[in-house]
């Protein structure tokens, strides 16, 4: 069996190895899980240190940052000689949302009713941008001119349709099925592309299944090793979830895979997440010196991060 630093490297040597580095999506990982629940801005060259440890050039986070600036995602501030970047309001809406489904505990419970968002008075280029807004919160298409999702947050429904500025053209109703479940999981299966998410989580435990191990068996994981694991963690995860619309249990096809899954990153999560902050404090800066403390509310990840030792987090 390998040990935690072993595997950690087995991950990144994985991650270097792909035809395509994306190194930005990579850093906006490193903002949405260590950046922005520690005051949200950092000087570039420590951005540019941190991101040395997965074999990622200067040049390259650069280029990377510039592209998300002018993307929208984040922005940036001069001081004297330093840049020091930050999420944009909008950039920090997108996280909220990606941040509540990512480290929010799974669906339970449902009372049988779909939201539904008809979008017939649309032109097309609004359809397409409501469906790609729309397809982050979850939603699925039932056809060209209607979107589904059985549990969404009405708050981010409202709030997405604001910032497209199509809040009086679409319809917004609520319904329930009446009968023929097996009908609706059959179209929650296509509407969704269930068996594509599915495979995704079965190749995401197999992938963190040796990290999981090597940590149950040597709890010690130096800071630099456990920012580096905490990170592609949430990175393959992140990438699997947020093409997830979290259906109900009652949607899902039979030995889902998505609850393994999970059960996978919280844990190693919990084992990763202090030694990780350890190596945040020391290595990543801000105007005003280190990055500060992280909030209450990245405490409540994943149920708390708080309330086990690391070893018991592992092992439960």
């Amino acid at each position: 069996m390998m040990n935690t630093d072993a595997a950690c490297q087995a991950l990144v040597d994985e991650f270097r190895s792909r035809p395509t580095l994306r190194a930005g999506s990579l850093i906006t990982t490193v903002f949405g899980d260590s950046i922005a629940p520690r005051g949200g801005a950092v000087w570039l060259g420590s951005l540019i240190r941190a991101m040395a440890e997965f074999g990622i050039s200067e040049r390259l986070v650069r280029t990377s940052v510039f592209r998300l600036a002018k993307e929208g995602w984040l922005q940036s501030r001069q001081v004297g000689r330093r840049s020091f970047y930050s999420l944009t309001d909008d950039g920090r809406d997108k996280f909220r949302v990606a941040t509540d489904r990512i480290y929010g505990e799974p669906v339970t419970g449902w009372d049988g009713k779909w939201c539904l968002l008809l979008l017939s008075n649309l032109d097309s280029r609004s359809k397409e941008l409501v469906r790609r807004e729309c397809a982050w919160l979850g939603f699925g298409a039932l056809s060209a001119n209607a979107l589904a999702h059985p549990a969404p947050d009405f708050a981010d429904i409202e709030i997405a349709l604001q910032r497209l500025g199509v809040m009086e053209d679409i319809v917004v109703m609520s319904g329930c099925t009446v009968r023929s479940d097996y009908a609706m999981r059959k179209l929650a299966r296509s509407a969704w592309n269930l068996d594509d998410i599915d495979a995704r989580y079965q190749n995401f435990v197999m992938t963190f299944r040796p990290l999981i191990r090597a940590l149950q068996k040597d709890c010690e994981v130096t800071p630099q090793t456990a920012f580096v694991a905490r990170t592609l963690l949430i990175q393959e995860y992140r990438k699997v979830l947020l093409r997830d619309p979290q259906l109900p249990v009652e949607l899902l096809p039979a030995d889902w895979h998505g609850t393994p899954a999970y059960q996978l990153c919280r844990n190693l999560y919990r084992g990763l997440y202090a030694a990780a902050d350890a190596y945040l404090s020391a290595a990543m800066e801000t105007a005003d010196g280190p990055l500060p403390p992280p909030t209450k509310l990245y405490l409540q990840r994943f149920g708390g991060l708080a309330t086990e030792s690391p070893i018991e987090q592992l092992s439960a």
